[in-house]
């Protein structure tokens, strides 16, 4: 007697598309480990490239034992995997919570990062490419105004700053015209006037409130994905409770059949 071809296959293919995923993972891991850009966000938080290797190697050994559990039907690799798959559901499930609870939290941290990542601004390369990304990307100007860029030294308005970029802003948060070519220098001098007159030229509303807004209009969709991702996990987990109940219904029908003859 043999188990069930299609959860077997099933279970298996789901191992597989994860256990690719994770070594993508630490493929770019190592990457970011070894190349210049990977300075821009470990500048800011603890080594992302080391923690995305980890993961990624956690995974790999996790969809592993599912994928080797599933093919020759081994009791004691699949309930690994079972149990190692619903501890991170269950860690998921609470950080998700944990997220939602402490969201003031959460986002003083978001905050804190991005006033870090500005008073570096100019000491990292990646990292300044990295802000203006993100300005670019958002429409943005600093953390909660274009103001923020004061607490640079080298945008800080104070008389004492020899800077040429005293009371600006990086260009990244000048405004664009697709007809016209970018003035580099469109944000000089613009924390001395007041927003509406500085609207004019630059965007004006702080990147953590355009974040937010765009978190807002694709809540559909972030949750879409998380949502996706853990019922994925559930179906992993049931399938293998349902293949280890098979091997389990097979092994007891041999041996009665073993002590019948």
């Amino acid at each position: 007697m043999k188990t069930n071809l299609l959860i077997k296959c099933l279970l298996f293919s789901l191992c597989f598309v994860f256990w690719v995923a994770s070594g993508l993972m630490i493929a770019v891991g190592i990457y970011s480990k070894a190349a210049i850009e990977g300075a821009a966000v470990d500048s800011l938080t603890a080594d992302p490239a080391l923690l995305l290797i980890i993961v990624g190697c956690l995974i790999l050994c996790i969809t592993f034992l599912g994928c080797t559990g599933a093919l020759r039907d081994n009791q004691i690799l699949l309930q690994i995997f079972m149990w190692s798959l619903l501890l991170i559901l269950l860690l998921q499930v609470t950080a998700a919570i944990l997220g939602f609870i402490f969201t003031e939290k959460v986002e003083r941290k978001s905050v804190a990062l991005f006033e870090k990542g500005i008073i570096r601004y100019r000491d990292d390369l990646d990292l300044q490419n990295l802000i203006d990304y993100i300005q670019k990307k958002f429409e943005c100007c600093g953390v909660s105004s274009y103001r923020d860029w004061s607490k640079n030294r080298y945008f800080n308005c104070e008389n004492t700053n020899p800077s040429l970029e005293r009371c600006g802003v990086p260009f990244s948060c000048c405004r664009r015209n697709t007809d016209e070519v970018l003035n580099t220098m469109c944000g000089y001098e613009t924390q001395r006037v007041d927003k509406w007159k500085a609207l004019k030229h630059i965007y004006t509303d702080g990147c953590m409130k355009m974040v937010v807004n765009w978190g807002h209009q694709n809540l559909y969709l972030i949750g879409g994905l998380g949502l996706g991702l853990l019922l994925l996990e559930i179906m992993m987990i049931s399938l293998s409770v349902i293949l280890l109940k098979q091997i389990q219904f097979i092994k007891k029908r041999i041996i009665r059949r073993s002590a019948a003859s």
